[in-house]
């Protein structure tokens, strides 16, 4: 194998390892597409056309959390630099005493010490970390907002069961009303769990080049949320593919 052929081998397994932004979008615009065009003008489209929107700004998203942002990293520097700056003139000034007096003396030079210490570094962690920070609050808005989109997804398939397409069913002026045949709904449902699993893609996309903890962790929940939810619609799938509906024989 050659260089260049390594290098290409290299980069399309790095590529592999990697969600890529704008193949989501792209799925994302595809799925829409097919809801739109099997169940035109539904709440359920309009969810699909919201979540491609949402895919096609997370492309930049990503980036802003991917790309260093210069002015906060030059005013974190410049901070720390004059707290530092600061410090070293006091010691300077004050001067350190050429020698203890007593073993008390001592413990109160450390102690003092230590607390300046501690309390400078509290100082110089909250400064250098407002970059990480800002952009943790930014990702976390967003995962609130796929939380929530998915929990509208999960409504939309409350009401679509099995049994209401089933033969002899009874239903009370209550009931929800779902004109659907088996086949229908069975594409529905399958349309809710494939809305699910690129809300889940999406939230990924925000932890892969941004390793913080709290962030990863809020996706971890939006991954078992989405999961979830899944599992239940296919349990309904399951049952509808042995669910006899007589409207199909009409």
């Amino acid at each position: 194998m050659t260089g260049s052929d390594g290098a290409a081998a290299a980069s399309e397994r790095a590529t592999l390892r990697r969600i890529d932004a704008l193949k989501v979008v792209d799925t994302a615009a595809v799925l829409a597409r097919r809801i739109r065009e099997r169940f035109p003008g539904s709440g359920l489209a309009k969810i699909a056309e919201e979540l491609h929107a949402i895919t096609r700004e997370s492309a930049a998203r990503t980036e802003w959390l991917r790309r260093p942002n210069w002015g906060l990293r030059i005013v974190a520097a410049v901070l720390v630099t004059a707290l530092l700056t600061v410090v070293a003139s006091t010691l300077v000034r004050v001067g350190l005493p050429n020698k203890v007096a007593s073993f008390q003396e001592l413990v109160q030079l450390l102690e003092s010490g230590v607390n300046d210490v501690v309390f400078i570094g509290i100082a110089v962690f909250f400064v250098t970390s407002l970059e990480a920070r800002r952009k943790r609050a930014r990702a976390l808005d967003w995962i609130d907002e796929l939380r929530s989109l998915a929990h509208i997804v999960d409504m939309h398939q409350l009401t679509k069961d099995p049994d209401r397409v089933q033969e002899g069913r009874v239903d009370t002026p209550s009931s929800p009303k779902v004109a659907l045949t088996r086949v229908e709904l069975a594409r529905y449902l399958d349309y809710c769990s494939e809305l699910l699993s690129v809300t889940s893609k999406v939230a990924a996309l925000y932890a892969q080049d941004f390793g913080d903890g709290v962030l990863l962790a809020a996706v971890n929940e939006i991954e078992n949320l989405t999961a979830g939810l899944s599992r239940k619609i296919w349990q309904k799938i399951m049952i509808l593919d042995r669910v006899a509906d007589p409207r199909e024989g009409e």
